[in-house]
């Protein structure tokens, strides 16, 4: 059997139909395949490789980490300082009250964990989350996903979740005082990128703080500098009781974390002890990784200049398929008028050496994600095939 064989036949799959490219080599904004056809990355592992494939800092603090220690003891009993650096690091960037990092391996695992912290700091029963939402995909995590496509078939899933419309002031009444947590993403990712108002935040923010619930804001998709901030929620103006983070955070490794204020986490520690713990969360290479990421990223600049590049591929992608092109920096969704038509582009565009995708909750959208430090000759480039595929499938 060949390589893909070997994938179909023995690695559990996810859909019917993979991609199944063959991927051998990844430097910057680039991918190689078997075959050494080359590919412009304009995805980024979805979100994960903000600083590009294999960044020289990230390599080698991987490589200082493995030459000292790997795994040794389940997470939170032993000092190990890539975590330590981290966490402390990172919190001289977030607010006061998010000063406290637990890490995991993924962010599902951080919506997992920031689930059971808010309830157990509340001690109330009832979460709620929003329509068209992604926060994971395990059984607490789906429970709280904003589909019942995905939802149904895994059944019965967690009491006490209630599902509002994303964006809405009138629905908020819904968060009453039992409820423990209130889970949004600041700009829904999978829905297409559509970013709600500043003052509906404000008022979700009001209404969590009038009930006493906790209010979770999902940056795994949008944190690390994607939109131009470190977080996207420090674009609003208010800060929440718990931020998730993971993809990027990890600068190529998995890594997850959710970060809350200390006097909340030390819930976690005492009736049950090891409230919430994790075998490989805040794994040392990974941290060691994710931290040099971090640092390579406040050093590149390359958050400046993110409102300039998604400008930059929203005035090249104009053409008579295209319906509208959503940014929240490079977060970005091309819209197209179907799935079909969406998904002939996108296999085009692989074809012609630009590798792309498209969303859970909204598959009539190209998915535009690419490393922050893309150039301007690389949008260039990708915005010249993805225009050469529509006129291909405009005029077919």
């Amino acid at each position: 059997m060949n390589q893909r064989e070997l994938f179909l036949r023995h690695v559990g799959q996810t859909s019917d139909a993979p991609i199944a490219l063959e991927i051998v080599r990844a430097e910057g904004c680039t991918l190689w395949d078997a075959h050494g056809k080359q590919y412009l990355d304009l995805i980024g592992g979805i979100s994960v490789c903000n600083m590009g494939h294999r960044h020289p800092a990230v390599v080698a603090a991987a490589k200082e980490q493995l030459d000292a220690y790997l795994h040794v003891m389940v997470y939170g009993e032993l000092i190990e300082s890539p975590q330590v650096q981290y966490a402390a690091s990172l919190s001289n960037y977030l607010p006061a009250a998010l000063d406290t990092v637990f890490f995991t391996s993924s962010g599902t695992e951080a919506t997992e964990g920031a689930m059971k912290l808010a309830k157990r700091y509340t001690g109330k029963p009832k979460i709620v989350a929003f329509d068209q939402s992604y926060h994971g995909s395990t059984q607490g995590a789906l429970s709280v996903m904003g589909s019942e496509y995905w939802r149904n078939a895994f059944r019965p899933l967690l009491p006490g979740i209630v599902h509002l419309p994303h964006g809405v002031l009138e629905v908020l009444d819904a968060i009453d005082d039992q409820t423990a947590c209130v889970i949004a993403e600041p700009i829904q990712a999978e829905r297409g990128v559509v970013r709600p108002t500043n003052e509906w935040m404000h008022q979700l923010r009001n209404r969590c703080d009038e009930v006493g619930a906790l209010l979770i804001l999902d940056e795994i998709q949008t944190g690390m500098g994607r939109t131009g901030s470190l977080f996207a929620f420090q674009q609003t103006g208010i800060v929440p009781d718990i931020v998730l983070l993971g993809k990027a955070f990890g600068a190529g490794m998995p890594l997850g974390a959710f970060v809350a204020a200390r006097e909340k986490m030390s819930v976690l520690t005492h009736d049950p002890v090891l409230g919430h713990i994790s075998t490989f969360g805040g794994h040392p290479v990974c941290c060691a990784a994710g931290m040099a990421g971090f640092h390579a990223l406040l050093a590149s600049g390359c958050m400046d200049q993110v409102t300039y590049k998604s400008q930059l591929f929203k005035h090249r992608l104009r053409h008579s398929l295209i319906h509208e092109v959503r940014t929240a920096g490079l977060l970005m969704a091309v819209e197209f008028e179907s799935w079909d038509i969406n998904k002939r582009v996108i296999d085009r565009c692989i074809e012609l050496g630009v590798f792309t995708d498209w969303f859970l909750f909204a598959q009539h959208c190209m998915r535009l994600a690419p490393p922050l430090i893309i150039s301007e000759e690389e949008i260039a480039h990708a915005c010249t095939i993805i225009l050469q595929a529509c006129d291909e499938i405009a005029n077919a």
